[in-house]
């Protein structure tokens, strides 16, 4: 039998402990260090998919101005004119426009496609917010404050866009899907942390029509940049004549009103905060404080998204608006009892922290619910909900600052949030009666 003979590896050969050779075999182990790499994580995974970082970084600029334009807007009437009333009015009326024409907008991105009727949308919108600006500048009758802020309900529901592009490109894969609408969740968060902190600076540093001025720039740009991208956006579809509309479909209509009420606690937040802020001297704060809410949520949202939530998102959605409600009796209570502007931010971070994942699970039930083609345009009615609430909200806030008190005005952000989770906790046979 032939005995084996060891080899010793030359030092350009691959480093292995020996080579064992025989006549019928040759035998190598390699002992080489072996990293293992880390798989890559969900967000990362997600913005690989071909061509989605390009969108993102146009949508993400025009969707930063959406965070900018109502502080800017409040904070530029009330600084010329002194009075939140007026502002959070003017506000409201934008909000409610927007939520009359947002539904027609994306109605129409959904049959003739994103890049043909964006633009143009958002030209429009544009040219209102830069006549709010020119009518406070010169001190216009009020009146053409409300009819300019109104023009820019034109302006296309980004956010909504940007969702109908992911589930274009994800389709089929409902846990990618559910990363991204956690994803554009916390990209809306990070916008309304960025831009009331943005519009507060530019607007007590520089003049105040900068923030509007700097908005309509990001909304303008980053819109074109949005549209240029071809590759990923969802053809253009027409509805089949026997698919209901968005605003009939099963379940659709109940979801609406919750969003309604949540809008509210939005749009009072908003005014409220800023009226506090000024009264205790610190109205540049504003904006860090909004931003702080805004923080707490994005971080609740990348976190949200990164796990596999348990259940189906109806039976998610009621335990995400509890949580919700009870978070913000924090700011109620440090406004009240304290007075505090530091203690009433860190209460603002605490209580955001509920926000992204009630409005993910929102935005999966839209999603689930909506007739296949009109995806853009269900998730509009979802914005145009909140738009709504957010108006009346708005001015539901600065009516009671002015008639009570800041402090005592953080409790219309608590009723619309119980009123929310009264909602979610209808019966299932009254809801489905209601679709």
């Amino acid at each position: 039998m032939p005995q084996p003979t060891f080899e010793r590896p030359s030092p350009q050969a691959p480093p292995v402990a020996f080579l064992a050779v025989t006549a019928d075999t040759v035998v190598a182990a390699d002992f080489r260090p072996r990293t293992r790499r880390r798989p890559p994580g969900p967000y990362r995974r997600l913005l690989a998919t071909p061509g989605a970082r390009a969108f993102t970084i146009g949508n993400l600029m025009a969707r930063l101005p959406m965070g900018m334009f109502s502080v800017s807007a409040v904070v530029m009437i009330a600084g010329t004119r002194g009075s939140y009333a007026l502002a959070g009015a003017v506000t409201a009326t934008g909000l409610a426009a927007t939520a009359l024409v947002a539904p027609w907008t994306a109605r129409l991105v959904d049959r003739h496609g994103q890049a043909r009727v964006a633009v143009p949308a958002t030209l429009i919108a544009a040219l209102g917010s830069l006549a709010l600006l020119l009518c406070v500048r010169h001190g216009a009758p009020a009146w053409t404050l409300f009819a300019s802020y109104a023009a820019t309900a034109t302006t296309p529901n980004t956010g909504g866009m940007a969702r109908a592009r992911w589930n274009h490109l994800l389709k089929g894969d409902a846990g990618a899907l559910h990363t991204a609408n956690s994803f554009e969740q916390a990209a809306d968060e990070l916008c309304f942390m960025l831009g009331p902190v943005l519009a507060a600076f530019l607007c007590t540093a520089l003049f105040p029509q900068a923030g509007t001025l700097v908005g309509v720039v990001l909304l303008v740009s980053g819109m074109l940049l949005f549209t240029a991208q071809r590759s990923t956006e969802p053809p253009a579809a027409r509805p089949r004549p026997t698919a209901k509309a968005p605003l009939r479909a099963p379940g659709i209509p109940p979801l609406l009103v919750v969003c309604l009420a949540m809008g509210g606690v939005f749009g009072a937040m908003e005014v409220v905060t800023i009226a506090f802020a000024d009264a205790q001297g610190h109205r540049a704060a504003a904006g860090v404080i909004l931003g702080l809410q805004a923080a707490g949520s994005c971080a609740a949202g990348l976190l949200y998204g990164a796990m596999k939530p348990a259940g189906p998102a109806e039976h998610r959605l009621p335990w995400c608006v509890a949580a919700m409600t009870a978070l913000l009796t924090l700011p109620l209570l440090a406004a009240s009892l304290t007075g505090s502007l530091p203690l009433l931010a860190l209460t603002l971070l605490i209580a955001g922290m509920a926000t992204a994942p009630t409005m993910v699970t929102t935005m999966t039930l839209v999603q689930q619910r909506t007739p296949e083609g009109r995806l853009n345009e269900g998730m509009t009615l979802a914005v145009t909900g909140l738009l709504g609430g957010i108006a009346c909200g708005s001015a539901a806030g600065g009516w009671t600052v002015e008639h009570t008190s800041a402090a005592a005005a953080y409790g219309i952000p608590v009723t619309a949030a119980a009123a929310a989770l009264l909602l979610t906790l209808l019966p299932p046979r009254r809801a489905r009666a209601a679709g």
